[in-house]
Formats: structure tokens, sequence, C-alpha cells
């Protein structure tokens, strides 16, 4: 059996010459230096490295001797040969000089492209606990039921699941959407229609890389969703901020004047903010889509999460031929490592995305796939969803009710969604929402600023993002004093922020 190792050191004889000793000693000592051979790496046994290299096991030994006599290593009786954290001055030195230099050498810089994406990150490192919003909980997914189902699979792999895929995911998965579409969204669409993407991010990057061009311009919401935004940027597409009122994003009277590639909504339930898109304001973009050729990417991110009245009906499937590409996801009703989101495309389109799906991504995790279509097929989804629609509602509720009694009603954004993973706490003008979440999460607790989902200082408004799907209700009592300790360390006198017993 090969050692990693041996490996290592079966390319670097390769490289030198010499005496094989020498060679061999100086190969040991060189990886030792570079961590190549980290500390406390027991290194193969004599006769197993001989063995490897092709080499006598005398010049192994003799090697071992000498670096164990040179510090590099330790003995231990019966137990192999270990490499010492602490090694020889006069070699750290050198390879102090080795690492210094390498870290004075000039790295390449940034392209414009590259550091406009990295300065204008919005990603947060922070994705678990009270209250980050867009988050389920994620230790009330049936772990059980879907292990179960994977574990079956596995048990005896078809061998085309796993190797690489062709044509926009696993066609089961693909029924079992289509035929839960239908259903909860009100849309009809063949299987062949829909493609399975590693996450909403990759799907708007696939459809602005396909039917837009550098230089095109997308319509966003403002306050809108950030990710979208970035992909846009990240491809060379100009985006335009339409601001939002209670009917959704309002569109400008002078449309058809410069209208846009792309137009990237939230209709059902408007993020962050949560207005639902008024029907008149739906029609007024499928035929504006309709006239300029453009392209309506909706994204309804959490739609199954409605807590009173009745299910909003997707913009697909509002009329037939739609100029609309819907996308959905997994992460808001499993959870967002599953990494399973989809689009639904116009007939005309399929094949093109498909090929374009898998030369830019190249498909695979079918495995999962497969366990995600059994999954929803058994009913376990469906299950799933009316679960924690009542366990989400019950702590909005109660996130709702410790506002308003000790803040106020008026610290509440209103909108007539009552849906989604998180509501909107407002603040008063002036007040730095930035420093409330700094010193909210210094304090344990997360939270989202309000006006980083805004793209100018014009119409911006001063607020938090409470998610409540991932607080146990135990636990959202607690968790809301800490955040009302932030907002009085924060609150200036001018802001009169009154916190009620």
């Amino acid at each position: 059996m090969r050692s990693i190792v041996g490996d290592l050191l079966q390319l670097r004889l390769a490289d030198a010459s010499g005496p094989m000793n020498r060679r061999l000693y100086q190969g040991i000592r060189e990886a030792i230096l570079e961590g190549a051979i980290a500390a406390d790496t027991r290194l193969p046994a004599t006769r197993d490295l001989a063995a490897e290299l092709g080499i006598a096991r005398n010049t192994v030994v003799h090697v071992y001797s000498q670096l164990q006599a040179e510090g590099y290593t330790r003995s231990r009786q019966g137990n192999g040969t270990f490499v010492n954290a602490s090694l020889p001055d006069s070699y750290l030195a050198s390879g102090r000089r080795s690492r210094q230099a390498s870290a004075a050498a000039p790295r390449p810089a940034l392209s414009p492209r590259g550091a406009a994406i990295v300065e204008g990150v919005s990603a947060s490192p922070y994705q678990w606990g009270a209250f980050m919003p867009g988050v389920p909980d994620l230790t009330e997914f049936p772990h059980k039921k879907f292990a179960r189902i994977h574990s079956a699979l596995w048990r005896n792999p078809a061998p085309d699941l796993l190797t690489y895929a062709y044509g926009g995911g696993l066609p089961a998965l693909r029924e079992a959407l289509a035929q839960h579409l239908a259903i909860t969204r009100s849309i009809d669409c063949d299987p062949e229609q829909i493609l399975i993407t590693e996450g909403s991010h990759q799907a708007i990057d696939l459809v602005t890389r396909i039917l837009g061009d550098a230089g095109d311009t997308a319509w966003t919401e403002d306050p809108g969703y950030w990710g979208a935004r970035s992909v846009f940027h990240a491809n060379g597409v100009r985006t335009v901020r339409l601001p939002v009122d209670e009917e959704g994003m309002r569109v400008p009277a002078d449309a058809g004047s410069a209208p846009p590639r792309f137009i990237f909504v939230t209709p059902s339930h408007q993020y962050p903010l949560g207005p639902v898109m008024s029907l008149a304001r739906r029609r007024q973009l499928l035929a504006l889509a309709r006239q300029a050729g453009s392209w309506i990417i909706e994204d309804d991110y959490d739609s199954e999460f409605r807590f009173s009245g009745r299910p909003i009906a997707s913009l697909l499937g509002l009329e037939p031929d739609a100029p609309v590409i819907y996308l959905s996801t997994f992460s808001k009703t499993l959870y967002p490592g599953l990494r399973v989101a989809y689009l639904v495309l116009p007939k005309s389109l399929t094949a093109a995305f498909q090929a374009a799906h898998a030369e830019l991504y190249r498909e695979g995790h079918l495995m999962t796939h497969a366990a995600l279509a059994a999954f929803i097929s058994e009913g376990h989804y469906a299950a799933h969803i009316r679960r924690m629609r009542m366990l989400y509602g019950r702590r909005r509720a109660m996130l709702v009710n410790l506002i308003e009694r000790r803040l106020g009603a008026d610290w509440l954004y209103r909108d007539a969604s009552q849906a989604g993973l998180h509501l909107v706490l407002n603040l008063p003008d002036g007040m730095d929402d930035l420093r409330v979440v700094e010193e909210a999460r210094a304090r344990g607790v997360l939270t989202r600023p309000l006006s980083r989902y805004y793209a100018g200082e014009e119409g911006r408004r001063s607020g938090l993002l409470l998610g409540y799907a991932c607080v146990p209700e135990h636990d959202i009592a607690r968790k809301f004093e800490v955040l009302l300790d932030a907002l009085a360390e924060v609150a200036r006198p001018a802001d009169r922020v009154s916190i009620r017993p």
C-alpha cells in the first residue's frame, strides 16, 4: 500500500541527481522545512518506504538516523519515526528567509470586475442563529426519512447516477417538480422545461449569460436582493434599481423609451419588504416585456410559507406563453446546504439552456436529485411544508407580539403578505442600523441591516431584518431582549427609544 510521503518523495527523487542516500536525505529534509511533511507526521517504516521507492532498506535506515541526529525527527521504540515540531535553528532561519521572499513577491492584481465583486460583497459569514433572516429551522428537517431514501439508493447505485449529467437534472426530479408546481403555483409545464441548478445564483448566472450581453440593462427592485445584483454586475449587466411601494416594483412612466433586457422581481413576496405585487403591476410588466423583448426573472423564493389568505398565483402562471423565466429554490423549504434550485423555461429555450448548463457547470449530484425526487413523490415534501408553515406562523406571531408590546406597533413594518421567514423592524430615522447589527452580533444575536438593500441614499430606510424561522419558541423572547439591549446602546436622545416592560 502506497503512502502519501512515499508519493511525495518519488517525485522529488526523480527531479534530483547524485547518490541515492543524499537525494533521499535532501528530499525528506526540504519537505519538512517547507511544511509538505507536517510536524508530528509519522514517516513510513523503513522497510515500507524502501519497497515503495525501490531502494535498499539500509539507505532508508541511514537517512532516518541522520535526520534524527540533526533534530528533524524523533523515534519511539516500537512506534515509528515522527517529524519534530521544533526544527534546528539554522535551518529554521533558512526556511524563514524562503517564506519571507515568497511573501514579498508581487501578487497579481485583481481585474476591475473582480475588484468590484469583492468590494461589493454582502454575503455574511454568519448564517445560523437568532434572528438571521432567510434561514429555515434546520433542526426540524426530517433527516431520518431523507437518510432512509438516500441509503436505499446507495445500497445498489445505478452507474448513470454517479457520472456527469446532461439535460438539466434527473428526469425523475423534474417530473416530481412539474407535478408539484401544477398543484401549488398554477404553473402548467412539461418536465423538460425544468432545469435543475446548484442554487439561485447559478440559475441567475446562467440566464444572464445565455440571454444577455455585457452592456445590457436589468431592472431590479430597490430595496432588493443583493445576490441578483452581484451576479448581473459580474456578467457586465448594468442594473437600474426601481423603487418599491405597497404594490411592488414601480415601473417608470417612460419605460418604453429604454426597455431593459431583464426585469428581476419577487412578486409573490417582495424581498426584503414583503408586499405582494398587485395584479395591475403584473399585467403592466408582462405587457412591457412582450412589447420590448425583455425577459422577466420571477424569483419565487419562499411563497410556500403564507400564513393567511389564499396562495398568490405565480407571474408565470398568469398568462400563456408569458415572457417569464421562473426561479425557485429548496433553500428555504428544506435547507440551504442542499444547493438545489430550478428554473422553469419557455419550451423554445430548453435545448439551448440544457447544453449551456452542461458546458459551463458540468452537471452532477444525481444521487441527491434521485433522493429528492423520491422525497417529493412519497409526499414527505408537502407534509414537511405544511408542518413548517404552522411552526413558522406561531414564531412570527410571537415576534410580532413582542415588538408591539415592548416597542410599539409603529416599529413593525406592515405588509399585506403575512408570509416568509422574516419581518422588518423599523428604526427611527437617522439611527444607524449597521451599528445596531454590530452591537447585536457582539451579544450573540444576528440580524441584517435594511439600509444595505438599497442602491443609494434616496428613499433609504433604517431597519432590521429579523428572521424568526430558525429561532425556537422558547428562545425568541430571550434573544429579543438581547436585541433590545443593542438598540438601547446605539440609540441617541433624539431617537426617543422607549422600551416598555
